[in-house]
């Protein structure tokens, strides 16, 4: 599991997320429960309360984690979402859209006949196309995780675009 845990860790990291909050969202990933303690978070990836705290405190603030107390006790746990890549896609649907608002009042700003406000207008399309194409797409999730159910059929077991499926490379 530790080796999942940093290998997507670095993952997360290199398409620009925080290290310590990739690493601690990942083992909170690989837990079998989706929730940790923050000693728990410092004994598995061997880091600092200090950190576990930053990583956390990141996570909480872009909404990919969340705190939850224990019955009975002071104590944090901090637990995934349970439609974690769902809600992430949707608030990046919200940046979208202010980024192509922004995108239309500068191609209006520049003027539509220069080049500059012609680029501007065509990049604000751009945005407008993935905000249809990605709520599209999360309908299509939806509708494939719900069939999948029905169909009793385990998660992880596609072998769609980007699976691993033990395959060489194809001719």
């Amino acid at each position: 599991m530790s080796r999942f845990v940093e290998r997507f860790a670095a993952e997360l990291t290199e398409a620009g997320m925080q290290r310590m909050a990739s690493r601690v969202f990942a083992a909170l990933l690989a837990s079998e429960t989706a929730s940790l303690t923050s000693a728990e978070l410092s004994e598995q990836l061997r880091i600092s309360p200090a950190a576990v705290s930053g990583a956390v405190r990141y996570l909480t603030q872009v909404g990919m984690v969340a705190r939850e107390r224990e019955p009975g006790t002071r104590r944090e746990r901090y637990v995934l979402h349970n439609e974690i890549w769902y809600e992430t896609f949707t608030r990046r649907d919200q940046v979208l859209i202010r980024w192509e608002k922004v995108l239309r009042d500068g191609a209006d700003t520049l003027g539509p006949a220069t080049a500059a406000g012609a680029r501007t207008a065509e990049t604000a399309d751009f945005f407008a196309f993935l905000q249809d194409e990605m709520i599209a797409m999360m309908d299509r999730w939806r509708e494939r995780k719900a069939a999948r159910r029905t169909a009793g059929a385990a998660p992880g077991t596609e072998t769609g675009a980007g699976a691993v499926t033990g395959a060489g490379p194809q001719d």
